[in-house]
């Protein structure tokens, strides 16, 4: 059953304490996934456990997250490369099965590309997936080229899109 919201509660920064639900999050959205372009295998190839809480706190040392909070229930995330060879590429996008279409990836997106300008990030970019395509279009990304990823033998297609800040 989805919940009537149009907004999380609150965004706020990663921190380690959300690592543990963070990691079942994603596990949740990806095995969550009903759509013919990703059949089991590919969803398993993706996610096929949840990672450590160890993994996304290591991850989020060094990139810039995230977290949409409904109560203390973390509800989605989403990340940013803040590297220097990677700098402005969203990493992660993802809101839990029970919370999309509700408006949590546009809130996210919003409050990520307000930071990047603040940082004055001359563009922000993706490799969106099938998914996750028209999301970045409405939001005012331009597809730059196909790209194609290969995880545990499957290969995913992806769209890599830009948008100039």
């Amino acid at each position: 059953m989805k919940n009537s919201i149009n907004q999380p509660s609150q965004i706020v920064d990663f921190s380690a304490s959300y690592a543990t639900q963070v990691s079942q999050l994603y596990h949740t959205a990806v095995q969550g996934i009903e759509h013919p372009r990703y059949p089991k295998l590919k969803l398993d190839a993706w996610s096929l456990a949840p990672r450590s809480a160890k993994f996304w706190q290591l991850q989020y040392k060094r990139n810039k997250a995230w977290i949409a909070l409904n109560k203390q229930q973390v509800i989605g995330f989403i990340s940013l490369e803040t590297h220097f060879n990677h700098q402005g590429y969203i990493d992660c996008l993802y809101v839990h099965p029970s919370f999309q279409n509700q408006g949590i990836a546009s809130s996210l997106y919003q409050h990520l590309e307000h930071w990047a300008q603040q940082q004055q990030y001359p563009f922000v970019s993706v490799d969106a997936s099938y998914l996750s395509r028209a999301l970045f279009e409405a939001m005012g990304f331009a597809l730059q080229q196909v790209s194609y990823q290969q995880k545990r033998g499957q290969t995913f297609t992806g769209f890599y899109m830009k948008k100039a800040l």
